[in-house]
């Protein structure tokens, strides 16, 4: 595939923007705004390996036609150019796959919210081995994890957690570009703690994943559609652990959608963190009123967080995980609820790749 396909002043444009944005990162004032600084930065490394491989391919060129050049004096030279020649279809094919349009957010960090579905105290329990793999899986990528609100189970489990997902550096593959596929529901088969008769069950959970777009969020929140209620941090068990109203739950009431934070120090701080949460919900639920397909996508993460609607199943029995958008099965469960979910994320990121390829030749 050459990139002649493609524009040859699409790339003049990504490489002049990649110059200016080296050229604003370098200066001091940028960056005492860090979240100008952190935007700039993300875009910046998004950028890095199309310009990088743009150059190399500009380069191969220039010294190609060199070589052929100086071949027509020196035969020494015509191996060289060969060489070169050789190279550049390679160049040519990795560009055009970098050209292809990503998804804008994929360097974006991560809002995920984890609930109990059917399946009683075994289902919560099932919620908070899905937080310790999501957990696992962060810290092995070097990712930063807060929880913002949490309603524990009587039996340790999750009914429900709000988890906020960061990179520590930008990088164009960021938390959402390996999370965006984990919305949808989650379903587990094996013996309940609480069943007495050793019969496995099937329970589910569920899981929601949005941008964590913030202060960045295009939409615009009217004071008066939202109610603000405060009420006491409770810890394990609904147990309060906070003897003043700190924690914050925003209502938009417009939409309905519910933000809620309650373990930041002061109830200033939770409610700033809980319009942050908003805002990304908010600005995710615009972007997907503008496309058909986002729409659809988004409905389909967690309506009814039941057993019926599911995008993965956890065996238990056979040590299986199973994810059935692109049949991927292995027989490592233990090691993915530890953390390992590598190779289920690849398979899901190659299976999107491949889809926007398709697309992106379609549309030549």
């Amino acid at each position: 595939m050459a990139v002649s396909s493609s524009p040859a002043g699409a790339v003049d444009a990504l490489v002049d923007e990649y110059v200016e944005l080296e050229t604003r990162l370098a200066d001091p004032a940028v960056h005492a705004d860090p979240a100008v600084a952190r935007k700039l930065g993300r875009r910046y490394a998004e950028l890095g390996p199309t310009v990088a491989v743009a150059r190399e391919l500009a380069a191969a060129r220039s010294d190609e036609a060199a070589a052929r050049e100086l071949a027509a004096e020196d035969p020494s030279f015509a191996a060289e150019a060969s060489d070169l020649a050789a190279r550049i279809p390679g160049l040519e094919s990795r560009l055009a796959e970098l050209l292809v349009p990503r998804d804008p957010h994929d360097g974006d960090d991560v809002v995920m919210e984890v609930k109990s579905g059917e399946g009683g105290e075994e289902s919560a329990l099932f919620a908070g081995d899905l937080v310790r793999m999501y957990s696992r899986f962060a810290e092995r990528r070097g990712w930063k994890v807060e929880v913002l609100d949490a309603v524990d189970s009587d039996l340790g489990g999750y009914k429900d957690i709000t988890l906020l997902l960061r990179s520590r550096t930008p990088t164009p593959d960021g938390v959402w570009s390996a999370l965006k596929f984990e919305g949808g529901v989650h379903r587990v088969q094996r013996v309940p703690v609480t069943e007495s008769q050793g019969r496995i069950h099937t329970s589910a959970a569920g899981v929601l994943v949005y941008p964590d777009t913030g202060e960045d969020a295009e939409v615009e929140i009217d004071e008066n559609d939202l109610r603000v209620d405060v009420y006491r941090s409770s810890g394990h068990g609904g147990q309060s652990v906070n003897t003043t109203d700190s924690a914050v739950r925003i209502t938009h009431l417009p939409t309905g959608i519910v933000a809620s934070c309650q373990n930041e120090r002061s109830q200033l701080q939770n409610k700033a963190r809980a319009m942050e949460v908003l805002r990304s919900r908010l600005q995710a639920l615009h972007e997907a009123e503008q496309a058909a397909v986002a729409s659809a996508e988004r409905k389909s993460q967690v309506r009814t967080v039941d057993r019926s609607e599911r995008i993965r199943t956890y065996n238990y029995p056979e040590n299986r995980i199973s994810d059935h958008r692109v049949g991927y099965k292995a027989h490592n469960l233990s090691t993915v609820l530890d953390g390992e979910l590598d190779d289920v994320v690849a398979a899901l990121q190659s299976a999107e790749r491949a889809e926007s390829l398709a697309a992106s030749e379609a549309g030549r």
